[in-house]
């Protein structure tokens, strides 16, 4: 058994400078009793050359699941990965997702029996998201308001996400209006509560397969726990070519369903019936 207490699963496809920059990310947590498990949905060889490459630079080990290219099959390779996590607790995330150094930390305090984690992200534009560099994450730059706006970002109220800190964080975490829901970029819970709902739906393809997980493991009676601003992660941006009417009109409905039916078991999830 590994001795750590947290498993990471990150998913990508195709996407290795950008997956790069987020393992850098990892490589600065504060908290370090955690392993990589890198979801991939049919990476050409550059992303296993990475991940060769990155493992010997970075402390954590990284275990690479990978599935043939069969269009957009994210919640399948999820499933695969959930299979390989040797920690009962586990984070997702993505592999356009660059974790402050406290992301970890974050998610280890507030986790709980009973509860799954939402946070939130912090969207690049694609100019920024291309100038951040290894010494950027190392030093936490990227993260840091006034270098951002050196860097051309524009000022907002989405900004503090960035800037709050203890009772700020708390503070905005309570009065969001914005629900506690799985989200695939920043969320985590138990191993046990995903397989007990049998993690993803594989019907579902870009578009909400995550808050269909979330909403079954509310049904399973798991409540959401609100973190977005204190679990920081900034979302580098990119083209999202496999975004159809269909595939969210199809998850629309099956989401519709779970809600509908209360359902917290999925027939198309990590154990397939028979």
């Amino acid at each position: 058994m590994s001795n750590k207490t947290i498993s990471v699963i990150i998913s990508t496809y195709n996407a290795e400078s950008w997956l790069e920059k987020v393992l850098w990310g990892y490589n600065a947590q504060t908290f370090k009793g955690f392993e990589m498990v890198i979801a991939d949905d049919g990476s050409g060889p550059a992303t296993k050359v990475l991940l060769e490459r990155i493992q010997k630079e970075v402390f954590y080990p990284i275990v690479h699941v990978w599935q043939e290219d069969d269009g957009f099959q994210k919640s399948r390779i999820l499933n695969k990965a959930i299979e390989k996590c040797s920690a009962d607790y586990i984070v997702m995330s993505d592999g356009d997702c660059i974790p402050r150094n406290d992301f970890l930390a974050v998610h280890n305090r507030y986790r709980e029996k009973g509860y799954f984690l939402s946070g939130g992200y912090f969207m690049l534009p694609m100019s920024i998201s291309e100038k951040i560099s290894a010494e950027d994450i190392e030093t936490g730059r990227c993260f840091d308001v006034k270098w951002l706006k050196e860097h051309g970002l524009k000022s907002s109220f989405k900004n503090n996400k960035l800037t709050s800190g203890g009772f700020k964080a708390a503070f905005l975490n309570a009065i969001t209006p914005t629900g506690a829901t799985w989200n695939g970029h920043n969320a985590s819970g138990w191993k046990g509560d995903i397989v007990a709902v049998n993690g993803f739906d594989e019907r579902m393809q870009y578009g909400g397969q995550d808050r269909e997980l979330g909403e079954r493991l509310m049904n399973y009676g798991i409540k959401g726990k609100q973190i977005r601003y204190s679990a920081i992660c900034v979302h580098l941006d990119h083209a999202r070519g496999y975004k159809t009417p269909e595939s969210i009109a199809k998850n629309q409905a099956i989401r519709q369903h779970t809600r509908n039916s209360k359902s917290v078991w999925t027939s198309f999830g990590i154990k397939k019936e028979k």
